[in-house]
């Protein structure tokens, strides 16, 4: 054999080091723990979808379908030009691309996406709502969003046939409408205010009854929302079948090393774990705080709202009994809650930036490099721990997170607005 020179030997120890640097053990050699953790995140492992006790029709087809031309309805808003899917659109996995939602004004918080969303127990950033259909009615009459009311919104399902019909087929029929006050809800301006209290109790829970009815045909239409299986998925599945060569083909090296340093060292898997890749949590992180605004007190402020919220599971307008409302009734409250915000999903992570409560972080990158300086908290403690990663490997954890995007499990008549 043809001995090497001293150039050419250098050259083979150095390539022998480089591939042993960056070489990945095959799927083989992932241990029978790693293989647990990599499975519990599969989207197989996503059980069916929980049953909304609030909501009697939040499984009901003719709900969703109801539910489904509220949403895109732009009528709903006091400007006549918003709508839900003006901040949730179904082409940028139900977000809106924006550092802080617009609807009529500029809005205190980025938009999160929909999907999947109806497997947690709580909403908004902060928690503040223990519902989708609770959730749904809040932008409604919210002055920066659809800056609408209660009796607006009811008067617009009375005077169109198709609603009528539509409401009448889940709920029964619609409430009678006075013909004034127009506008009038126990939130908003003070003329509305004193709207409202110009109208009989009788007449103020008819209307808000057929308000909330509104937020449980919105919250059938969103259940329809579901993710789809990713190459993550794939890959996941093939490490199951013990199929190398489809896993191989599943993901690259530098992704394998993301997934790696996901359920490893990067201690990602420690909020962003289960099939949704979320804990359904709430954590102080470090973010800093959205600009021209006072830090947020999270989830702080966010459970002391939902209790007090007269839609919550306990309220008069939910179909739960009492006992069924463990979330809302157990709910930690304590300190440590302070500018806590919940942790996202991270599926379709790569077509919902900008990232954080308020958009303050522009990229993935920009994301994973805040994590691994963990700057202080302004409020309270920062719960991550710098993660000191080299450039690589946050190189890596971004390919990784890249293979969490894929096209919806939902039906393509739910992505669009109904034909009537």
């Amino acid at each position: 054999m043809r001995k090497l020179g001293i150039t050419g030997l250098m050259l083979a120890v150095a390539i022998v080091f480089f591939w042993n640097f960056i070489a990945l053990p095959a799927p083989r050699d992932w241990s029978a723990e790693q293989l647990e953790l990599i499975r519990s995140l599969s989207i197989e492992q996503l059980p069916p979808l929980p049953s909304d006790t609030s909501n009697r029709v939040a499984d009901i087809e003719a709900s969703a379908e109801l539910g489904q031309q509220l949403y895109f309805d732009t009528r709903l808003s006091g400007n006549r030009a918003v709508a839900c899917a003006t901040c949730h659109k179904p082409e940028l996995m139900f977000t809106d691309a924006l550092e802080l939602a617009v609807g009529t004004g500029i809005g205190l918080r980025n938009t999160p996406s929909l999907v999947g969303i109806a497997y947690s127990p709580w909403y908004y950033w902060d928690g503040r709502k223990d519902s989708q259909w609770a959730q749904a009615l809040a932008p409604l009459e919210t002055s920066h969003e659809h800056a609408s009311d209660r009796l607006q919104i009811v008067r617009l399902l009375n005077s169109d046939t198709g609603y009528q019909r539509r409401y009448a087929e889940v709920f029964g029929d619609l409430p009678a409408i006075p013909v004034s006050p127009i506008s009038a809800s126990p939130l908003g301006s003070n003329e509305q205010q004193e709207a409202w209290n110009s109208l009989e109790q009788t007449q103020q829970q008819a209307i808000s009854w057929a308000f909330a009815n509104v937020g449980k045909a919105l919250a059938a239409y969103q259940r329809k929302l579901m993710p789809g299986s990713t190459r993550f998925d794939a890959y996941t599945e093939a490490l199951t079948q013990s199929d190398e060569v489809v896993a191989n083909a599943m993901l690259t090296p530098s992704e394998i090393a993301g997934l790696r340093l996901f359920i490893g060292e990067a201690q990602c898997i420690s909020c962003h774990n289960g099939p949704l890749l979320t804990n359904h949590e709430f954590h102080n992180t470090g973010v800093l705080s959205i600009a021209d605004q006072l830090p947020s007190m999270g989830r702080y402020d966010g459970i002391r709202i939902a209790r007090n919220d007269p839609f919550n599971c306990l309220g008069e307008f939910s179909d739960a009994i009492p006992s069924a409302c463990v979330e809302l009734r157990f709910a930690r409250d304590d300190n440590s809650l302070v500018g806590a915000q919940k942790t996202p999903t991270l599926r379709n992570i790569s077509m919902t930036a900008p990232y954080m409560h308020g958009g303050q972080l522009a990229t993935l990158a920009d994301v994973l490099e805040h994590y691994n300086e963990a700057p202080l908290s302004m409020l309270s403690h920062n719960e991550a721990k710098p993660l000191a990663l080299r450039p690589v490997q946050l190189r890596q954890l971004e390919a990784f997170l890249r293979t969490l995007t894929a096209p919806l499990a939902t039906e393509e008549k739910w992505l669009l607005p109904p034909a009537n």
